[in-house]
């Protein structure tokens, strides 16, 4: 093909990508949240599509699809047709899931999707009952250490963001404490409060009410510097603990082939609304932490959450619910 002809192509092809974002979108977008409504995940994703359609006037319609620990949802994102007209939200169990489930998934955790955006993460944290000795980390790491396999810790479920938390902390400071699954955090938390078991991590949302409300006692956070959502709850490495991270988060995928130009455009709107006072605020108040990155950051942060919970689920040894 002559050089002119090539530029010219080259050009039109451009222009059709730049008109097509333009024009985006054109009709509904289908975004799939595969978990059932009512929890952090469905929450904070209809507080930022609600603020986007604000902005913009788009007609977004949530599709809840639970099952098979958000495997189900993620799927039926996967094969979607990339035009922008499907936007999927996955959490921490998304990165999990490509260990746990490695081979048996329907699609790549990372490969099957164009990253838009992370938009929100909310720092764990690390609860106990009102009876349980150690009032920090500090204790609570002496005093598993001088009772070993005598400490039962809950979560909300294998594989969990809670669960592998609690499982770096265990490896990161030579543990031995049991893991007692449950199918889903109100459970969990009534046997927590029940005395049934000693430890519990989840999100501050969920727990911080009753930390204040006098029913439990929160030992410290995994995070960098307190939140403010919890400002009164020290850090790990504030309560005598080792330097931890870890959180659940809410990050925004699309179908892998998307347009670059939709994706990006995906990502601005989430950034804009995310900026918003009103719903910064809100989530802050939630004990979550406003992201809202680029494309390329969203993809390097899910590529590194990947890494980091299979060196734990290795490890641990963690299998699969069946």
């Amino acid at each position: 093909m002559p050089l002119f002809r090539q530029v010219v192509l080259a050009a039109i092809i451009a222009w059709s990508a730049g008109a097509a974002a333009q024009a985006y979108p054109n009709k509904p977008i289908r975004w799939i949240i595969p978990y059932t409504p009512g929890g952090l995940t469905d929450n904070v994703t209809r507080l930022v599509t609600q603020k986007i359609q604000e902005q913009n006037g788009w007609n977004i319609v949530i599709d809840n699809r639970p099952g098979a620990n958000s495997i189900l949802g993620a799927g039926l994102a996967a094969k979607a047709t990339p035009d922008g007209s499907t936007v999927l939200t996955v959490i921490a169990a998304h990165a999990a899931n490509a260990t746990l489930y490695a081979g048996k998934l329907p699609y790549d955790p990372v490969k099957s999707f164009a990253p838009v955006s992370l938009a929100a993460i909310a720092p764990l944290i690390l609860t106990a009952n009102n009876n349980f000795p150690p009032k920090d980390v500090k204790e609570l790491i002496a005093y598993a250490k001088a009772n070993p396999g005598k400490i039962s810790y809950g979560s909300s479920g294998v594989g969990a963001a809670a669960h592998l938390a609690t499982e770096l902390l265990k490896q990161t400071s030579g543990l031995d404490m049991v893991h007692v699954p449950y199918k889903g955090t109100a459970p969990a938390l009534q046997d927590l409060m029940g005395g049934n078991i000693q430890i519990l991590v989840d999100v501050p949302s969920t727990l911080m009410p009753h930390v204040r409300g006098g029913k439990i006692k929160a030992l410290g956070m995994f995070s960098a510097k307190r939140i403010a959502g919890a400002p009164e709850v020290p850090t790990l490495a504030e309560a005598g603990g080792p330097p931890l991270e870890s959180s659940t988060w809410v990050l925004f995928l699309a179908p892998a082939g998307t347009p670059r130009e939709i994706v990006n455009r995906l990502a601005a709107e989430t950034a804009k609304a995310l900026a918003a006072g009103d719903l910064k605020k809100r989530l802050e108040t939630m004990g979550l932490e406003p992201v809202a990155n680029t494309p390329e950051q969203a993809g390097k942060f899910l590529e590194d959450e990947v890494a980091k919970w299979s060196k734990v689920i290795t490890v641990a040894g963690v299998k699969a619910e069946q």
